[in-house]
């Protein structure tokens, strides 16, 4: 069997010096683990210059597109790398609205952005960075021409060229809701939640700005103030970009364990360690969010079981506490194991949207923000995803991520609503996630 061509480069703490050199090729795609400041992630993968590009077909169904995505990573050809994640295979998002191919959904919400609900490239090279070992690495598949390979060799080993860039606002950040039209839609939510239609539902407000640059100087910037284990930048069509800051995981599948960690659950940092500490103890100790947080372990647990083997899936963590520079979250963990004949796509079309970003039960969940949430959310609530093509799978929630765009970065702030959630906090909780980001970003 032929082996993948492994190329040993200096080791980087920091991702962002190896695709700058790719940052403007043509499919260009970052998974950054938010190092050095971020302690929690282990691999960087960066990758260009697709083979192909897969994008949703009109009319074509979510299950004929992830069949289609199965095809595509397996005609690479399995290569075992021991010890790295990626040897050639898929990169990109789904779209949070990619849901509808996968479920009856009604379709009422303005589509203002038209983002693609899904854009994945097949890419037979990455460069990857395992922090646990402090090494990194040019994984070359062996379909790969060996003179690309030489070239993509030669091109990481030179020296960076400095580049002038910059990016700015052109005016500030403006929510699509006002104080009274938020009110009203979590008033909405708590009704139907009285009424007995659902036990909790992910409401989201949007902000964007006109924006004038390169929205990779602002991802730069992000990453400095906001490091997370999850994060992700991908280049688009026409300039543009999605900028995500993400501390959630959704889904891992390596050698057929699964792995999911929702967040459900957030206070503030404080100004002061005494008011910091005062803040992480009321999370941990609030019986709301647990209890919120609870509703989302079950779901995921139904989620993850309709491809794990019957008895496999359990909860090994329950209620930890996360720490970042803008926020605590508590966050769970649920594992499982894939059921003979299950792969990583199909855990993916039973779970997708996560659980921790639609709300319990999830359909009716989702009918709810459709009725509410008036412009459809693009890639906030979606993931960025690999897949190799040996099945292993990592992805993440797309939420304090942004959207570059024709113009406009736009992004989102929401949280759970259940039966005693008060519309002043959680109006507060929204914009308090987003807080840093829309800051950072006004300084520049």
């Amino acid at each position: 069997m032929p082996s993948c061509r492994i190329h040993t480069l200096p080791y980087s703490a920091d991702p962002t010096r190896y695709f700058e050199k790719i940052r403007q090729a043509p499919g260009a795609v970052l998974f950054d683990s938010g190092r050095p400041a971020s302690r929690r992630g282990r691999y960087d993968l960066l990758s260009a210059w697709p083979r192909a590009r897969l994008v949703p077909s009109a009319g074509e169904t979510g299950s004929g597109f992830l069949q289609r995505l199965r095809q595509a990573a397996s005609s690479l050809g399995h290569i075992e790398t021991p010890g790295l994640p990626f040897a050639g295979g898929l990169m990109g998002y789904l779209s949070y609205d990619f849901a509808r191919r996968l479920e009856r959904l009604p379709d009422t919400t303005h589509d203002d952005l038209e983002l693609p609900d899904a854009q994945l490239g097949l890419y037979a090279w990455a460069v990857i960075t395992d922090h646990q070992a402090q090494t990194t690495t040019l994984v070359c598949h062996p379909s790969l021409d060996g003179r690309e390979c030489e070239r993509l060799r030669r091109l990481f080993r030179t020296p960076p060229s400095p580049r002038s860039t910059a990016f700015h606002l052109a005016a500030d950040f403006t929510p699509d809701l006002t104080v009274s039209d938020y009110r009203a839609a979590i008033e909405r939510i708590l009704a139907y939640i009285q009424a007995g239609d659902c036990y909790q539902v992910n409401f989201a407000q949007r902000f964007q700005a006109p924006f004038q640059g390169d929205p990779w100087v602002a991802y730069q910037a992000l990453r400095q103030v906001c490091p997370t284990p999850f994060a992700g930048y991908q280049s688009l069509d026409g300039g543009g970009a999605i900028l995500s800051l993400s501390p959630e995981r959704f889904l891992s599948a390596t050698d057929g364990q699964v792995e999911t960690r929702p967040i459900k659950g957030t206070r503030p940092r404080g100004r002061s360690a005494a008011e910091d500490r005062l803040y992480a103890d009321e999370l941990r100790l609030s019986a709301k969010d647990r209890a919120e947080n609870l509703m989302i372990v079950d779901l995921l647990r139904n989620d993850l079981s309709r491809s794990c083997r019957p008895g496999s899936v359990h909860v090994p963590q329950l209620f930890a506490l996360e720490s970042y520079p803008n926020v605590h979250h508590l966050v769970s963990c649920v594992r499982g194991e894939l059921a003979p004949g299950k792969d990583a796509l199909d855990l993916l079309a039973g779970s997708f949207p996560g659980g921790s970003i639609t709300g319990a039960p999830k359909i009716r969940a989702m009918q709810i923000i459709e009725e509410l949430e008036s412009r459809r959310r693009a890639i906030y609530c979606g993931s960025l995803l690999y897949l190799d093509a040996g099945g292993r799978l990592d992805s993440s929630i797309a939420i304090r991520t942004l959207l570059a765009r024709n113009g406009r970065i736009t992004c989102w702030g929401g949280g759970g609503i259940v039966a005693d959630s008060d519309w002043q906090a959680e109006y507060q909780e929204s914009i308090t996630k987003v807080r840093t980001l829309l800051a950072t970003l006004r300084a520049l």
